[in-house]
């Protein structure tokens, strides 16, 4: 469990270390502080840490032994990968997810983001180390949603 405490503390951190770092974006727009499509990427991004945290903890509760490594041997980030795999229908999801997340998410991410004045975007893919992937992508899509609304006042934002 404490495993899964840590991660949770990183993850707060990366968020946080985004929004820090890009001050501009994260200021008040004008107007609401919130648009309905911040909000639906938020409580979309936000719904999924506790769905995959419930299976995460699961996971711990059942492979990991008390004072065990988390990085390698029952309960950790390598039986939690191997465990992914364990059937084909698993293995498809797995692999999707993998691709998605190792590949798509630090590729769209990092490239989107500089060319729109992101700073240090590629902390977007890392947050899904420690939160979960629909989270990481749905906090980026609420970011350039904020930055859209600064852009529309005429506020350069970058």
């Amino acid at each position: 469990m404490v495993s899964l405490i840590v991660h949770a503390i990183l993850g707060v951190t990366v968020v946080a270390l985004v929004v820090r770092l890009n001050p501009q974006i994260f200021a008040r727009p004008p107007g609401p502080s919130f648009s309905a499509v911040e909000l639906a990427f938020y409580a979309v991004g936000i719904a999924s840490i506790p769905v995959c945290w419930y299976f995460n903890m699961k996971f711990v509760q059942q492979y990991a032994i008390p004072g065990g490594n988390p990085i390698w041997g029952p309960g950790s980030w390598t039986e939690f990968i191997r465990l992914g795999y364990t059937n084909p229908a698993a293995s498809s999801a797995s692999a999707d997810y993998t691709i998605a997340n190792v590949v798509l998410l630090p590729l769209f991410t990092i490239i989107d983001g500089r060319r729109r004045g992101i700073r240090h975007p590629w902390l977007f893919f890392v947050s899904s180390l420690f939160t979960s992937f629909a989270f990481a992508f749905a906090f980026y899509f609420a970011t350039i949603e904020r930055q859209r609304r600064h852009q529309q006042t005429g506020v350069p934002v970058s």
